[in-house]
């Protein structure tokens, strides 16, 4: 009996034992695996009672979408991004799009694009005049003697109907009524917004009109690709597949001529920093106090889409690669910042800390015979899509 009582007792310490064991080797499992695991508190960034608003009689709010490694905020007035969030080569969630931290921010901001989708017709338009078989149209001017983004009043300052059918996508509707900006035809604009397991913000454009009308929309994201508020974008890494740009006159419109890059400042067939010949004596450059010019994009389909552009955050490794259904894109470099927005960082928006690659038809085309055009006829449907793909660039040896 003794013996039994022994036995019983070796064994029941074993168990004991084992399970101790057991557990704390979980314990330690689910430490390790928690290291991996990217943490993100979407309320200590932007809350939603800073957006919460009524604007043209339109409710104005926050929106996220959102998978395990990409998150992206936004506001309705304008449909702006108002911040992109990935994890840079530490794993560190990094905001990758700059903007402000409350829709009042955005309202008085000297810069009106920061983050939003822009149209009737993103890029400028010569003396803001264009004619549709024989009859003239008029835009307000807004940039100079040009109208740039759709006129005075153009989709940054307009309040989108929403609609997020999951957390991964965000619907933005409007009808610009006719002739809204001096655009003819109601345009029903339809842009959706979503994002994948792979970092992808897939952007898709729709719109139908019930008059001929120039379309050519776009988003205005403004990318710090080692994040908002880190300082200068000049020694980014830029590659752009394109042979050709568009030259421009000195109020920045195209002058016609699809010019070779070969030997000359535009020339990013290879990967160079951005501020590596940025002040190189250049008619063009002077013109746009930096790039701020249209680039014809190479035939390089697939699956679809054209490989436009690829850019890498020097300090973060943080890579973006651009896709288009476009035949254009417009590189700036942030040469009119001038420090007088805060960001939500706390930073502002100093020269050159932020730059844009818009995918585009190109600028002036309804007054260009040569360029593609962008006349949208009545049954008609503009469809078109771009991405912006995140990943992590590879470190060289």
């Amino acid at each position: 009996m003794k013996k039994s009582n022994f036995s019983f007792l070796i064994v029941f310490g074993f168990v004991v034992i084992f399970a101790s064991c057991k557990n704390e080797s979980n314990e330690n499992k689910d430490e390790d695996t928690s290291k991996d695991k990217i943490t993100f508190e979407k309320d200590s960034v932007l809350k939603k009672q800073d957006f919460d608003t009524i604007i043209d009689n339109k409710e104005v709010s926050l929106y996220w979408i959102e998978s395990d490694s990409i998150k992206v905020a936004f506001t309705n007035y304008g449909g702006r991004i108002a911040g992109l969030w990935v994890p840079d080569r530490n794993g560190e969630m990094t905001d990758v799009v700059v903007g402000m931290s409350s829709i009042e921010g955005f309202i008085n901001s000297t810069e009106p694009y920061f983050g939003a989708t822009i149209g009737r017709v993103g890029n400028r338009i010569a003396k803001g005049k264009f004619s549709i078989d024989g009859t003239n149209y008029s835009v307000p001017l807004n940039n100079g003697e040009n109208s740039l983004h759709g006129g005075k009043k153009g989709f940054q300052y307009v309040v989108w109907d929403a609609e997020q059918p999951d957390e991964k996508t965000l619907v933005l509707k409007y009808l610009s009524e006719d002739m809204e900006e001096g655009f003819p035809g109601n345009l029903e604009v339809t842009v959706t917004y979503s994002v994948d397991k792979d970092q992808n913000l897939k952007m898709e454009y729709r719109a139908t009109t019930d008059k001929k009308t120039p379309v050519n929309l776009t988003n205005h994201a403004f990318f710090n690709l080692n994040g908002e508020g880190s300082g200068t974008i000049l020694n980014h890494e830029v590659k752009l597949f394109a042979k050709k740009f568009t030259p421009v006159d000195k109020g920045l419109i195209p002058t016609g001529e699809l010019r070779n890059v070969q030997e000359t400042p535009f020339d990013f067939t290879e990967f160079h920093k951005i501020g590596e010949r940025i002040n190189t004596e250049n008619t063009q450059l002077e013109y746009g106090k930096g790039y701020d010019h249209n680039f014809v994009l190479d035939e390089n389909t697939t699956n679809g889409l054209m490989h436009a552009a690829v850019v890498i955050g020097d300090e973060s490794g943080i890579k973006m690669d651009v896709f288009t259904e476009e035949p254009g894109i417009q590189f700036y470099s942030g040469n009119f910042m001038q420090g007088k927005n805060e960001f939500k960082s706390g930073a502002t928006d100093k020269f050159r800390t932020a730059f844009a690659i818009e995918t585009q038809h190109f600028p002036d085309a309804p007054n260009q015979e040569n360029f593609p055009s962008i006349m949208l006829e009545p049954g008609d449907e503009y469809n078109t899509v771009s991405e912006y793909r995140f990943s992590i660039a590879e470190q060289e040896n």
